[in-house]
């Protein structure tokens, strides 16, 4: 169900994305196609989002790139969003995501020209 929202979503942003089922998928996805942004579900099957964020990280040292990393997650506590970075998430956003509260968080990394922000 998130996978089709946020498909939804960021389609109606017009947005280029893939998404990845797993967490490891979405490792090897950072590796293959180098994405400019990664919107990170935390609770994800065979390797969580904040398993996945750090095997990430590890996997840029020395390439002298950093792959903005937003955590998404159903938790809204404070300790969550301090998990999310300490993991090496660079930005969190809570569920439900608006798509104002998406390409808000989107344009902050990415820059203003990649979304407009929807009425």
């Amino acid at each position: 169900m998130n996978q089709l929202v946020f498909s939804q979503i960021l389609d109606g942003l017009g947005l280029a994305y893939r998404i990845a089922s797993n967490g490891r998928t979405a490792v090897e996805m950072h590796r293959t196609l180098k994405p400019r942004l990664i919107l990170m579900d935390v609770s994800m099957p065979e390797m969580n989002g904040l398993e996945a964020a750090a095997a990430i990280r590890r996997a840029e040292v020395g390439m002298g790139t950093r792959t903005p990393i937003i955590g998404v997650t159903a938790h809204a506590l404070k300790d969550d969003r301090e998990m999310c970075i300490e993991a090496g998430m660079d930005d969190y956003l809570s569920k439900p995501v608006s798509p104002n509260k998406l390409a808000a968080k989107i344009n902050a990394w990415i820059g203003s020209d990649a979304v407009a922000l929807s009425a």
